[in-house]
């Protein structure tokens, strides 16, 4: 997987990329979790879900957030990390003009994040949302969530109450035209400690019913 560096609002930001063997194939952005608690792209759980879309054929790049590693800048509370994943999401479709969809995955905090990005770009048809902190961050802004997508969380999740993502699946499912899978994994923690081979299947499932039902 490539090491890449492109410009992002506040200097050099690092990720890693694949690109598709498929002429035109789809387009993911995996983003990771909070920074300042030793969130970076090489976490388990944003590599994983980052594999995970390479396996399907996908162009796929997972990145720094500013001050992550040798990405430049410092934290700025989620408003600068939105502007450097819609950095990302540039660099990716500068890469690939005629890529059929885009989607994008994110874990914590990079699931935040990846969810307001979807509101201000039309062009993401999918999204997949690990342990959303829906206690901790607003996400009232999904009104209405532009396109449907796949939530999962562990219901042993120490650091996001379930209840809470239970509250935001359930507002999202309720709106018109969308449909969300809402995985709740038995006994697992916020990082699927034990549990990424159930966190996996569940992510590959739900990309392969979803390009298999666009096929259909």
């Amino acid at each position: 997987m490539p090491e890449v560096i492109f410009n992002g609002p506040e200097g050099r930001l690092e990720g890693r990329y694949q690109h598709s063997k498929k002429p035109n194939g789809p387009i993911a952005l995996v983003l990771h979790p909070h920074p300042l608690h030793g969130g970076t792209m090489n976490n388990k759980v944003t590599y994983a879900l980052y594999q995970t879309f390479v396996k399907r054929g996908f162009s796929v790049l997972r990145f720094n957030f500013r001050g992550v590693g040798r990405s430049q800048g410092q934290f700025d509370s989620g408003i600068g990390e939105m502007s450097d994943a819609a950095a990302a999401l540039d660099w990716m479709q500068t890469h690939n003009p005629n890529a059929s969809t885009c989607w994008i995955g994110g874990f914590s905090f990079g699931a935040w994040i990846a969810m307001q990005l979807m509101m201000r770009r039309p062009e993401i048809g999918g999204f997949i949302s690990i342990a959303p902190p829906a206690d901790a961050y607003d996400f009232t802004f999904l009104a209405p969530c532009p396109a449907s997508g796949q939530i999962i969380h562990g219901d042993k999740d120490e650091v996001v109450p379930k209840d809470s993502v239970d509250k935001l699946a359930h507002k999202l499912s309720s709106q018109k035209n969308i449909i969300i899978d809402y995985d709740v994994i038995p006994g697992a923690d916020h990082f699927f400690s034990k549990d990424m081979d159930t966190l996996n299947g569940l992510v590959g499932d739900y990309l392969d019913k979803s390009f298999s039902d666009k096929a259909a």
